[in-house]
Formats: structure tokens, sequence, C-alpha cells
């Protein structure tokens, strides 16, 4: 292995050696403001995601502590923050909710264990290099299941919105069932404090974009439930609290192992790794594309690999790229890696600081934040472009959508992704077969696609954009077999070929019939600007000689110029089209 190819192995497992040399003190300052302002952000969020997902509450914050470090140092974007998410958590607990009672000491383990499992799948995806899958994964599928997976976040806290009483868990219309059988016992003192916390963070987001609107709403809440509780008593209020969150550095922890575990966590562990990578290769790219970094799919798959391996030891369930995070950490001006690491690092502090002080959160309060967070969630604008300008990413959405709504949430994820793969094995199996001719009006006579010029009565002209492979050759073949049989007296043809980006075998082979089909007719068949890549294919498969090696040019030109010479010429003294250049000098020569 040479020493070039040696650096590039190791710089998958070390790559934070090529920025960290770089950072300086202005550096440094950007990222330690940026990473405390995601430490602060995260306060909140890391609480209510762990509701979502069943957790325990300060999970949700140890999830964005070592997983946070462990990706920034490991992947490749300069900017994505890593940590727990709301689609990542509404995942797991429709995985987890069927083996265990959320928030119960075998919930947590088998979390832990999922987390595992995810990060062995990311990381083995990174390094055989499948950084590229995610692009077939469509952005209607992250979409779809975004604002479904909203719909039932907002769902599952209408017993702590309104104080009702709603057993946990269920799908949709369950839990719309139980809550319309429930209106008449809603809690009027709770549901001012959820109100409250709603319209106080959609004030400060309106008119103070700059202060953390959620923080903001936390303490309103807040506040008003310890207001209410006082002046009128929790026994008449009614309004319960989280509960302090435990004052410590995250705890070591240890997944289970047992095959029986393994085996029931897979599916779930492979759709959730999907959704996980997808969406942080997402926000990895948006961002880098303002930034102006290119960003390696493979090393990010690295990086969330590692992240989720070492965080199942340290206590954090499934952690991926944050939009709201990350999104913040670009605004804050960060300048490496270093702001993650910093947000993590400090986040840590932050705990040991104000953790006593959630035994002052109310549960409508957290309610209240999950409804804005559920809000914020549906991309409306998305949703209005797709449903107006693709009929078969429509679909994608509306199956996704529906499937998060009414069916298991990783049924949801795998419908979607499939349905996407099909789409766009059924797209690039058809590729585009259009028919060319020389137009007067371009410089050089281009060739051109309007129907209205003139075609060479002895001459087909075709362009051919896409692969020609097994997927693709019965298209191609009755594409052939059409045109042989609408023009007949055609019995030439020529392909131009700098559309085809690649040939298999059987591809090759169709190519090869098709010309010795025009050579048994009188005719021929020729290609045009071929890649090198098709031409070394060709001449791999043995189809170099059948398609006919002297019938393959690499200029207009000189196409034209060769096929010319072998059409017959009794058929061109009598043709008036006259669309290329020799048939006209032709003319003129026969004139004089």
């Amino acid at each position: 292995m040479s020493s070039t190819a040696v650096s590039a192995f190791w710089l998958r497992f070390i790559p934070f050696i090529t920025w960290l040399p770089q950072t300086n003190t202005r550096s440094f300052k950007a990222d330690l403001i940026a990473g405390l302002t995601g430490a602060i952000v995260v306060l909140p969020q890391g609480v209510a995601f762990a509701t979502i997902a069943g957790m325990p509450p300060e999970y949700g914050l140890y999830a964005g502590m070592v997983p946070a470090i462990i990706a920034a140092l490991f992947g490749s974007s300069k900017h994505l923050v890593s940590g727990p998410t709301t689609a990542a958590s509404i995942v797991m607990l429709s995985s987890l909710s069927v083996y265990a009672e959320p928030g119960t000491a075998q919930y947590v383990l088998l979390a832990l264990t999922l987390t595992f499992m995810v990060g062995v799948i990311e990381l083995a995806m990174g390094l055989a290099r499948m950084g590229a899958l995610v692009n077939f994964i469509s952005h209607s599928v992250i979409v779809g299941f975004t604002a479904g997976a909203a719909i039932l976040i907002a769902a599952k806290q209408l017993k702590y919105f309104f104080g009702i009483e709603m057993e946990r868990g269920g799908h949709l219309h369950d839990i719309l069932i139980q809550f319309v059988q429930q209106i008449g016992n809603i809690n009027p003192w709770v549901t001012a404090v959820s109100l409250a916390t709603i319209f106080s963070g959609l004030i400060v987001k309106r008119w103070f974009p700059r202060l953390p609107y959620l923080i903001a709403s936390m303490l309103t809440g807040g506040i008003l439930a310890y207001i209410l509780n006082h002046f009128v008593g929790n026994e008449v209020t009614g309004i319960t609290s989280v509960g302090a969150l435990p004052q410590s550095l995250p705890p070591l922890s240890m997944p289970d192992f047992s095959l029986s575990t393994i085996r029931d966590l897979a599916s779930g562990a492979f759709a959730l790794s999907l959704f996980a990578l997808t969406e942080a290769i997402s926000i990895g790219r948006s961002l880098g594309a303002k930034s102006g970094q290119r960003i390696d799919g493979n090393q990010e798959f690295i990086g969330q690999g590692l992240s989720n391996i070492f965080g199942s030891f340290f206590s954090g369930y499934v952690a991926t790229g944050s939009f709201n995070r990350s999104g913040l950490n670009f605004q804050a001006g960060a300048q490496t890696p270093m702001a993650a690491i910093m947000a993590g690092t400090l986040l840590i502090g932050l705990v040991v600081l104000v953790a006593p002080y959630a035994a002052y959160l109310p549960n409508a309060a957290m309610a209240g934040i999950l409804f804005l967070v559920a809000w914020g969630l549906i991309d409306f604008k998305e949703i209005a472009h797709i449903l107006k300008k693709s009929h078969r990413e429509t679909v994608v959405l509306g199956i996704t959508f529906f499937g998060a709504l009414f069916l298991e949430l990783e049924l949801a994820i795998f419908a979607g992704v499939i349905l996407s793969l099909l789409m766009y094995l059924e797209k690039v199996s058809k590729p585009r077969i259009i028919t060319r001719s020389p137009d007067p009006r371009l410089e050089k006579r281009a060739f051109n696609t309007d129907p209205g010029l003139p075609e060479c009565p002895q001459l087909k002209i075709l362009r051919i954009d896409g692969s020609i492979f097994f997927g693709s050759i019965n298209h191609v073949q009755e594409t052939f077999a059409q045109i042989r049989g609408a023009s007949p007296e055609q019995k030439h043809l020529a392909i131009v070929a700098e559309g085809i980006n690649f040939v298999d075998m059987q591809g090759g082979d169709v190519l090869a019939t098709e010309a010795k089909i025009r050579r048994a007719k009188g005719g021929g068949m020729y290609l045009m600007k071929v890649k090198k890549g098709l031409w070394d294919a060709l001449d791999r498969y043995g189809c170099l000689e059948a398609t006919g090696g002297r019938n393959i040019f690499q200029s207009k030109t000189a196409a034209i110029r060769g096929i010319y010479q072998k059409l017959d010429k009794s058929v061109c003294a009598s043709c008036d089209k006259r669309i290329f250049l020799e048939c006209q000098q032709d003319a003129l020569q026969q004139q004089k």
C-alpha cells in the first residue's frame, strides 16, 4: 500500500488532525460562543426529545454530550451538531414500546442496545463507502415522515397539555378516540399553563428572534405553574412537574448483547440507521453549500456510527444530526468542529448547574414546548412545492406521511425508501431516447430535437441519455424495434453516445444485436462521441467488433462524412431534404 493510501486510510479514523492544527485564537473564540449558544438551546430540547422517546428526561441531555463530541471529531462537517432529534426519538419509541414499558429500566436498556446497533450499522456502511446510498432516498421521504411524526408527537402530548387521563401509546386514531372521550375532564389550570407556554414561545420567536424561544416559553410556563400552585394550591390545579434531574456526569452504561434482543431490534435498528444517516448527511450538505465546504458522506457515516457506539456506553440514546442546533451553530459563527465539541462539553457543566431547577418544570409546559417543536417540524412550504411540482414525489410523500400516522414508524420509513428506490429504478430503466437532426439555424449546423426539422430518408440519428444495462435493455430494444417498423427505409442508425454513462454486458449485446440487424438489411449502426468508459466497456465485453470498430466516430463532422459515403447514392439523387453539407455539395456538382 502506498504512503498516500495509508494516509487516506488513517484520515478516515482521525480526520480531526486536518483541522485541529488550523484553529487559532480567533476561531476558538467564535467556536466558544457558538458552542455555548448550542449548549443552552439543547437544554429544553434534550428534555423534550427524551420525553418523546419515552426515556427519563436526563437521557435527552446525555445524548447531547458524548455523541456530539465524537461526531464532531470523526465527521467531516464544520457545522453539523449531533444529538437527540425529534424524528429519531419517535422512531425509537415506536420500535421499543412493543418490548418494554417506556421509562422503565428495561426500556432504557433496550434503548442503549438499539443505539449501539445503529452505531455499528452506520460505521459498517461508512467503512464500506456506502455514503452515496442516501442520495437514492427521496427528500420527500424525509418531509412526509417528519410531518407525520410531528402530528404523532402532538397527539401523544394531549394528555399532558389538557391534564386528562389517557392510556400511553397507541396509534393516532386510538389516541384521538380517547381524547374525545375525555374532553369533559379537561383541566383548565393545566391547559392555561400549556397555552401560556405556546403563546410566549410564539411571541418571542416573532418579535425577539435573537432570544432562544424554547427557553423563554419554558420559563414562562414554569413561572406560571409555580404561581398557580403557590396561590391556588397543587391539590386544586393538579399541575405536576417533570421532577429534578440528576446532578451528575453521564453515567457509564452497558447495552444488552444477547442474541434474542439483537434479533428483536434488528429491523428497527436498520430503519433508524437509514433515517438518521439521511438526516445527518442532508443537514451537513445543506450547511456545506452555504459555507462552501464539501461534505464527505462516507466520513459522516463513520462519525455518526462512532458517536452512537460511544454514546451507548455513556447513557446516550440514538443521536444524529440536528437541523435546529446545526443551523444555529452556523448562524452563531462557528468556524470549526470545535464548536460542536464545546457544545457537548459545556452542556455537561450546565446540567450540573440547572438540574435541580427541573423540579419546577411542569409537564404542561413540556407539552406546550413539544407542540411548538411539532409545528416547526411540518414544512408546509416544501409540502406545497412537492404537491404542485411532482406527482411521483407526491406519492412518496403521501405513502410516508400516512404510513407514519397509521403504521409502525419503521415500516413507514421502509415504505418510503423502497418506493423511492423503485421510482428511481423505473426512471433509470427508461433512458431518454430522442431524434436529432442538423439545424441550419444553429452554429456549425448543430444537432437539434426540433420535430419540424427534416430527417435524412436513409439515416436515423438518435441521442441516448442514460445507462444501457440489464434494467433498461427492454426499453432500448423496444425503441429500436419501433423505429425500424416506423421507418424501414432508414436502414442506417447513428447514435449520439455522449449521454451514455455506463453499459453492462447485456447492454453491449443490445447494441451489437442492433448493428447486426442493420447490416442484414443493408444498412449499419454507428456510434458518435463515445466516452472512454463506454469504449472500454464495449471492448471488454467483445462488442466493439460486433458493432463495427470502424463505425465509431469521436466527432459529428467525421461521423457525417463517414456515414454519408455509405448511403445509397441513387436515393440521394432524388432526395429533396439535403440536410447535410455533403448532400448540398454533391447537388451543386451534379448541376455543374
